[in-house]
């Protein structure tokens, strides 16, 4: 626990670098899948050519230096029983604990900002992220907002519905879960 709250007390980084490494995920051709693999620990990640929408936000926040897959397995190792149980699991696993919805939203609540979820699109801003439920599935979903309007006035999600990462006008789409903003870097 000592590690990520040092870890998290000298952490500041800017919206916008935090959006350009997203963007960059847009240039990366990779196919959804969001099987089980056993990976590296620390800064382990699936194949480049995979991912889901996890994957986005890992990896955006990997190009600045914040290893999430290391944070969220530290912080569920010293606080299992405040992550959701969805899984069946009975401890950590940090070859996938980082790459489910749900337990970034909760890392992301215990250690970033909580924002309120509102129906005013200027209320969610570049670098922040946002969490559904998918309409119909309920599956979890999450994305970055980017920097870039849509023609609705709303800010473009830059994330991963099963098409390789895109960016589009896709805020209200979905029923909002969650809405964070977490800066981190290595300073």
């Amino acid at each position: 626990m000592k590690i990520i709250i040092l870890l998290l007390c000298s952490l500041q980084l800017h919206a916008n670098d935090l959006v350009a490494a997203a963007k960059e995920r847009l240039n990366h051709w990779v196919v959804y899948d969001g099987a089980y693999q056993k990976i590296d620990y620390p800064n382990g990640d699936v194949d480049q050519t995979k991912g889901v929408c996890t994957d986005v936000i890992i990896r955006s926040y990997r190009a600045l230096g914040v290893d999430l897959q290391q944070l969220v397995h530290e912080d569920m190792r010293q606080h299992f029983t405040l992550y959701p149980k969805i899984w069946g699991l009975t401890k950590p696993d940090s070859n996938i604990d980082h790459r489910r919805v749900p337990n970034l939203e909760t890392f992301f609540a215990r250690f970033g900002t909580v924002l309120s979820i509102s129906d005013q699109g200027d209320d969610y801003q570049p670098g922040d992220l946002v969490s559904w439920r998918l309409t119909g599935s309920g599956l979890p979903h999450i994305g970055i907002v980017s920097d870039q309007k849509a023609a609705s006035g709303n800010y473009k999600i830059i994330h991963n519905i099963g098409f390789g990462p895109q960016i589009n006008d896709m805020l209200f789409a979905h029923p909002i879960k969650g809405h964070f903003r977490f800066a981190a870097n290595t300073d």
